[in-house]
């Protein structure tokens, strides 16, 4: 029915295909995984789901809400609606202070309490990622 040179045109272009197909896959599986998700304190306590994986909550830093233990600092994250309270240890940037602008990332221990890895303020004091300037707004 084909010829030798049809057959092999044809499988040769089928395992092209599926080697794309497994190697696109691959890639999106492996992004998958390193995906952090934004929300902000009232997208949170409104959310119906609890949320265990990795994400980033972001708003302003309550005033007067900073407190340094010895190894750990707590702070209350705000988007006037609804507030956080975030536990941290380790080196916060320079930029970090009372009223301003933070973005803090880590895990859910419960709809009020936030266990952050990481804080990220790494731009000047006017500043303010389009996340957390769009959620300020209720948006």
């Amino acid at each position: 029915m084909y010829g030798r040179k049809v057959k092999l045109r044809f499988f040769f272009v089928l395992s092209i295909f599926v080697i794309l197909v497994l190697s696109i896959f691959l890639v999106l599986k492996s992004l998958e995984e390193n995906v952090v998700y934004f929300k902000s304190p009232s997208e949170i306590k409104n959310s119906p789901e609890f949320q265990k994986n990795k994400l980033r909550v972001g708003g302003m830093v309550k005033k007067n809400s900073i407190l340094i233990n010895s190894d750990e600092i707590n702070f209350i994250v705000t988007d006037f609606k609804n507030e956080i309270n975030v536990i941290y240890t380790g080196v916060v940037p320079n930029l970090f202070e009372e009223g301003k602008g933070v973005v803090a990332e880590g895990y859910l221990k419960d709809r009020n309490f936030f266990i952050a890895s990481k804080i990220l303020a790494k731009h000047d004091e006017n500043y303010m990622p389009p996340e957390v300037k769009a959620a300020m707004e209720g948006k």
